[in-house]
This record gives structure tokens, sequence and C-alpha cells, in this order.
């Protein structure tokens, strides 16, 4: 199914054979209503099609509505909207996640020991389901994880500025969503998802959603999120951006009129907007 003009494919939750039942009746389409599920593996590329190319990164516990299941892959719409194919054995029903990893990674161990295999490299912002509290570790269908890697999903950071510094150094890959790797708009959703803040995936989404314009002469603060055309970064003080950028190939530190002047010269782009969501911990 080819998307009208104004249709975003990214966030239009319809194939060439389904649609979801939100969108209304849709001539030639099944309308379904969608079957909730979770990603059951650390990182999930989010494809724009079957063995497509990779459009976002979804991480284990990440909840989807699966809107169709086909010949291996599925259909799913993200809880951000951003809709795409997964491979359905990355999917699971019935978990229901009550803690985040909350370190820049962890590991599931086959045992209460730490000194036992590990089984599974979990990223930071990946959700499980906590079945017992133990002296060190808590257990989780994944394996047994340190209990200082893990917070309560009640209990969201409150800072984007300081999720986003700890993703300092982290490989840049486009449409990265975790620890392993990372593009722009990924380390803004990975910051602010963190913080319970509701994030569209791709850095123009992002520009039309968050936060309040700030004019362009407004003095800048912690937190503050500025955009290029197919770009955006953070603001860890008045002077200085944190973006996960091609340029280094990593999440890096930069003075914000240095890196104002490199795109300038690189990219013919100019800024487009500065943004600050209100009421944010800084």
């Amino acid at each position: 199914m080819t998307a009208p003009a104004n249709r975003d494919r990214r966030l239009w939750p319809a194939n060439a054979r389904v649609a979801l039942r939100s969108l209304g009746a849709q001539p030639g389409l099944a309308v379904v209503d969608g079957t909730p599920a979770t990603l059951s593996r650390s990182v999930t590329d989010l494809m724009t099609a079957p063995d497509g190319r990779r459009d976002r990164q979804l991480l284990l516990g990440h909840p989807v509505k699966v809107i169709e299941d086909r010949a291996g892959w599925s259909f799913i719409q993200a809880s951000d909207g951003y809709v795409g194919y997964v491979p359905s054995d990355r999917l699971t029903t019935g978990a229901v996640p009550t803690h985040r990893v909350g370190a820049l990674a962890t590991h599931a161990y086959a045992a209460e020991d730490l000194k036992s295999p590990d089984v599974m490299q979990l990223p930071f912002g990946t959700r499980l389901q906590v079945l017992d509290e133990r002296r060190h570790f808590f257990e989780t269908p994944q394996g047994f994880v340190p209990k200082k890697h893990l917070r309560p999903l009640d209990r969201p950071f409150t800072s984007p500025a300081t999720i986003a510094q700890l993703h300092f150094g982290v490989p840049y890959l486009w449409g990265g969503n975790s620890t392993r790797g990372l593009d722009c708009s990924g380390l803004i959703t990975a910051a602010l998802t963190a913080c319970d803040i509701p994030c569209p995936g791709d850095a123009d989404l992002q520009e039309n959603a968050l936060g309040e314009r700030l004019a362009p002469d407004a003095p800048l603060q912690r937190g503050d999120i500025i955009f290029w055309r197919g770009h955006v970064g953070m603001m860890v003080d008045e002077d200085t951006l944190i973006h996960a950028n091609g340029n280094a190939m990593a999440v890096t530190y930069e003075p914000l009129a240095n890196a104002i002047l490199r795109i300038r010269t690189v990219e013919a782009s100019e800024v487009t907007s500065r943004r600050r969501i209100p009421g944010l911990a800084v």
C-alpha cells in the first residue's frame, strides 16, 4: 500500500491488506483491532517491509499492537505510533513489565550469582517483568538481573539531559535506539522516554511535537532541544550540545556555536528551531 502524500508512511497503521480500526473503514482492507504484545529480544529492528531496511529499533519489553501476522513477519504499531515490520518470533504476549534497566547496560544471568553464565545483554531502557526479589538480584523471565541496575517503571527519571549524558560515547548507528548504537533522534527518544515524556521516533516528528518554541535569541538552558533539517541535539548547559552525530560517529559533546558553524559549512543547514519542554528538572 502506497500512502497518499498527506499520510506519513511511518505513522499510517495500514498496509496492502489490513488497517487498524482507528482509521475507520478503508476500501479493500480488512479492519482489525490489533493484538497487544511486547518485544522479546534485547534489540529488534523495526523495518519498512519484511526484510526491508531499518527505520527505528525497539527494546525488550516495548509494548506494541500487532496489526497483521503473516509469513513470519508482524506488521506492528509501536507505543509512539510508529509502524513497521518485525519478525513474529520476536514478539510475546502476556508479559507485564514492572521495571526498566536504569544503567547504561546490564546482563541477565543464569543463576543468582555474578559468576554464572550471562544469558542476555540488556541495554538501558529495556523493560522487564520482575518475578521475585533476592538479596542482590531480581529474578525475571530472562534470568537474574542485578538489583542495582533496575528501576521501577513507576519511578521515571526526571532529567532528560542527565540520561542523554549517560549515553556519552555510544557509537552512532543510523536508526539505532539503544546503547549498542543510536542516532540523533534515538538519543532524544532515550532521554525523554526514560522520563516518561512521550517522544516520536524521528527528528522531524520530534520537532513538531516536543515542547515550546523558543525565540532565536532566547537564552538556552540545560534540556533545551536544538533542531536542524534532519538532525537534533540537546543542551547540557547554555553553551554545550550533546548529540549523536555522523561526524564523530558517536554521542559527543560539542559547543553549540561550533556545531552551528560546522553544520552550516558541511551540510548547508541552519538551525530550524529551539524548543523547551516545560517543567523539566535540569
